[in-house]
């Protein structure tokens, strides 16, 4: 890669919550940056005024339409020299028709990898998730895990799945040899849980708990697993991308997979949400009197009666054994390989990140203020 090399970039899912940061940052941070392509089945009008105002050496350009559109994702490729793949559907419960998510996740990520063969894309970054590991049982911990230990998710529920096959089908496609010449080189990164302001599964767990005078579940005693801040989350996508536009680094690094996490401490989501919100009152809730044990078999009579129901109505248990092995398990993580070969360091500390989640979950609160006075005794 030449110093001065102008180049392009595509961004899907740009109108995310991850997405927009690792937009702003290129923005920021890639002086060489020609034009950066935003693609996203919506943008809200927020964000569409926010682009078009953008005073800018860099040309950004807006593209909304769906990431099985065949035609636009050749049109959002053609002279492009990267693709930063964001765009997906978190899906943590049954909600969603599973060939739904697997579309979405899978087959618009396969659509995508052929456009940039046609296109002869020689970058492909793909954003996955610490999912397609696991934890697979709440009773067998993984601490300290990173790359070299052979991880993966046996669950066959829509999201960690189409993510596994998405990422392997990614990681295949490293070396592919391009028509003009050139070698496609792909990379993938495993964020952990991301938080930070904006997030919309944290900012749920808060109007949950407002429900319940402003208490959260408990988490079983012992779990464990690691959050990432979103900040530093699309700091690590703008060091990949550098990586893997670098000629000899992309040797090394190509086809690989990275854990990305941060300083923030691991803890069971119940403890860090409580972290991030008891300035605002916030607190923890008494320990579950229900063995874990019990509830996970409740949860597969519920997953049978939502299967049994499918074919004429869309049926959504509270809980599911899924999600009742993800936020009870010991299934922590290092980004030692990622400080290695990409050179990353998160650019904000714990404190910084809690601080800033804190200051927006009390915008939160305050949006939901004249609930809690219709709650109040």
């Amino acid at each position: 890669m030449l110093p001065m090399e102008r180049w392009s970039c595509l961004v899907t899912g740009a109108g995310g919550f991850l997405g927009q940061r690792i937009v702003h940052l290129l923005l920021e941070e890639e002086k060489e940056l020609e034009e950066i392509r935003v693609l996203d089945k919506v943008f809200s009008p927020q964000l569409l005024l926010e682009f078009s105002e953008l005073k800018h050496r860099t040309k950004v350009t807006v593209m909304e339409g769906d990431i099985l559109d065949e035609q636009l994702l050749r049109k959002a490729c053609q002279g492009i020299t990267a693709v930063i793949h964001t765009a997906c559907i978190i899906d943590m419960g049954l909600r969603l028709r599973k060939e739904v998510v697997m579309n979405v996740n899978l087959k618009g990520t396969q659509l995508l990898l052929e456009a940039c063969i046609s296109a002869n894309v020689p970058v492909f970054l793909y954003t996955s998730s610490v999912e397609v590991a696991g934890p697979n049982s709440y009773t067998k911990p993984i601490q300290n895990g990173h790359e070299g230990m052979l991880l993966e998710s046996k669950w066959y529920n829509a999201y960690p799945y189409s993510k596994k096959l998405a990422e392997k089908a990614v990681l295949e496609a490293d070396g592919q040899l391009l028509k003009n010449g050139s070698i496609m080189h792909t990379c993938s990164l495993r964020p952990m849980y991301i938080y930070g302001e904006g997030c919309v599964f944290l900012q749920n767990e808060i109007i949950k708990s407002l429900n319940k005078n402003k208490t959260f579940i408990r988490s079983r005693e012992g779990s464990m697993s690691n959050q990432v801040y979103v900040g530093n989350v699309a700091w690590a996508h703008v060091l990949a991308l550098r990586a893997l536009r670098d000629s000899e680094k992309a040797q090394s690094i190509g086809g690989e997979f990275y854990y990305i996490c941060d300083d923030t401490p691991p803890q069971s989501y119940s403890d860090f949400n409580y972290q991030v919100s008891k300035e605002w009152g916030f607190k923890l809730g008494s320990k579950i009197g229900i063995p874990l044990t019990l509830l996970y078999w409740a949860a597969f009579l519920l997953e049978m009666i939502s299967f049994m129901l499918s074919p004429i109505f869309i049926y959504e248990p509270p809980f599911n054994r899924h999600l009742l092995t993800l936020s009870n398990s010991v299934f922590t993580f290092s980004y030692e390989k990622a400080k290695k070969d990409l050179g990353y360091e998160p650019r904000f500390s714990w404190l910084e990140a809690k601080q800033k989640t804190g200051q927006w979950i009390g915008t939160v609160v305050a949006q939901n203020r004249e609930y809690l006075k219709t709650k109040a005794p």
